[in-house]
């Protein structure tokens, strides 16, 4: 069986991944980086892709990761038919 990863991926605000380094608000700390800031949070599968709908605090999207993961840990904790 395959390692499923679940991860959280920062976004801007038109979906792309924002890698870059940010400030505790979100802006990018290096000002002439192509960088519009963080704006929302969303956490992926490699199972299922994107799962759930974006968060705009990464706390929410931790508790929705969780969630997922524990799902994962029930499925394969339920016994073959």
């Amino acid at each position: 069986m395959a390692r499923i990863r679940i991860w959280i991926d920062p976004q801007h605000r038109d979906g792309t991944v924002c890698e870059h380094a940010i400030t505790p608000s979100g802006k990018p700390r290096d000002p002439k980086a192509d960088c519009t800031g963080r704006a929302r949070y969303q956490v992926m599968c490699s199972d299922h892709g994107a799962v759930g709908k974006p968060h705009g605090l990464r706390t929410l999207a931790e508790s929705t990761q969780t969630a997922h993961r524990n799902s994962h840990k029930a499925a394969l904790a339920r016994p073959a038919a």
